[in-house]
């Protein structure tokens, strides 16, 4: 099938009685993009990806993977999907490679291609030396490396990820993210995670959710348009504190400003525009022309956290939703 589109969720709703986990929610995700869900616990975002894996029943609402509804094509959604779940429900009396050789028949590939396969992900993962170990005797960093290889053995068109960084070391988190980096275009990727810097890092797009609806969605840049309006500019300048008050109140094309004193006689400068404008080239022309220095200009941008915040209104940030459903 030749769709756009990899995932389409078209007013999503999931209800436990009286409670509503997730409630209209409808994005679309392109084939080859990496997105992620972002939001605090409880937001929905482990819902949708059971939904969408078919794991879970929604109670209202259409999903579709690859062109085939979620439900009423369950088995066809199942071979085109790669999910690796938060807490991987792995065997633990059985060997990385068994497991994975088991996994793989499962999901219906011959014993030849099982072996092939097999092979690809030990490498890919950095599973090689472990091969021969009983998954039980693995620390938390290597098994979610072989529940990553596992989501990957069948080389499904979409990958659903759920906190797949999560227990790993700074050495392993920057192998995931180059492994799950060099997955788009062959694959669509789709995950969720707490670690807003590696959002930011790993995934093309965001969609970010808040008690079960989704609140915004875009690129960071995006995002962060949306956020602040316009491009704020920070400026260190050497000059008469009066004279710089004066200047900032009379420039038509300042909206709003802030001042503090810094070091050696500068006072550093937060420049509102009027308008979605970059200041710098104005502000470099206008300390030339009164003759002042100037140290530093720059545009201030939002962090990835900073927008998260702002829009949730989560200050301990976003974690899993381990126990979002329970």
């Amino acid at each position: 099938m030749s769709e756009p589109w990899m995932i389409e969720v078209q007013d999503l709703t999931k209800r436990y009685g009286s409670r509503v986990a997730i409630h209209g929610v409808s994005f679309q995700v392109a084939r080859g993009e990496i997105v992620g869900l972002l939001g605090p616990n409880g937001a929905g975002k482990s819902t949708t990806m059971r939904i969408l894996a078919g794991f879970l029943p929604a109670t209202f609402g259409t999903a579709r993977v690859a062109g085939y509804d979620v439900a009423l094509d369950s088995l066809e959604v199942r071979r085109r999907i790669g999910y690796m779940p938060e807490n991987n429900p792995l065997y633990p009396e059985m060997r990385v490679q068994e497991y994975l050789r088991f996994r793989a028949r499962l999901k219906g590939l011959s014993r030849r291609r099982a072996r092939e396969r097999v092979e690809v992900v030990l490498e890919q993962c950095g599973l090689t030396e472990v091969r021969r170990r009983l998954i039980g005797q693995l620390s938390k960093g290597y098994r979610q490396r072989v529940g990553l290889a596992d989501a990957l053995v069948h080389e499904p068109d979409l990958i659903v990820l759920d906190e797949p960084t999560i227990g790993l070391d700074p050495h392993q988190i920057r192998s995931v993210r180059r492994l799950i980096k060099g997955l788009a275009g062959r694959h669509t990727v789709l995950l969720s995670t707490h670690i807003l810097p590696e959002a930011e890092m790993t995934c093309h797009r965001m969609l970010i959710l808040l008690e079960g609806r989704v609140l915004a969605s875009g690129t960071p840049a995006e995002l962060e348009r949306r956020l602040s309006g316009s491009r704020q500019v920070l400026a260190e300048i050497a000059a008469p504190e009066e004279g710089l008050r004066s200047f900032w109140n009379a420039c038509p094309e300042v909206a709003a400003w802030e001042m503090a004193p810094a070091d050696d006689g500068f006072h550093r400068c937060l420049l509102m525009p009027r308008g979605d404008q970059d200041l710098r080239p104005q502000v470099y022309a206008w300390v030339r022309e009164q003759g002042w220095t100037l140290r530093e200009l720059s545009c201030r941008r939002y962090s990835l956290e900073d927008i998260y915040v702002r829009l949730t209104g989560q200050e301990g940030g976003g974690a899993s939703d381990e126990d979002e459903e329970d």
